[in-house]
């Protein structure tokens, strides 16, 4: 069965990003349960694409939200499969990436 959802080449080197970064500040275990979590974010979205957030004040883009630990994870829920767009810590200054770079 298809897993319902593609990953984008940007939220690709988002996970592995993210991956890496844990693997050096926490170990593997770390690392392994925040991968999962996010994932089941995924999982989540692919079955419910409608639960997200629109944030006007981050993107003019048809994207949705949606939070798992401190990330962000940026979908496109009218596409099928959905879209993962992007997965951002939230501290990150999304304004100005996203002025630069629309999430699509």
């Amino acid at each position: 069965m298809a897993k319902g959802y593609i990953l984008s080449p940007e939220a690709q080197r988002d996970i592995q990003a993210i991956r890496a970064y844990y693997l050096d500040e926490a170990g593997a275990k770390v690392a392994r349960y925040v991968l999962r979590e996010i994932a089941a974010g995924f999982r989540i979205l692919a079955s419910t694409p409608g639960v997200g957030h629109i944030r006007d004040d981050l993107t003019d883009e048809p994207v949705k939200f949606w939070p798992v630990f401190s990330y962000l994870i940026v979908y496109d829920p009218a596409t099928r499969p959905i879209g993962i767009a992007r997965v951002l810590h939230a501290s990150r200054d999304l304004v100005t990436m996203f002025h630069k770079l629309p999430p699509r």
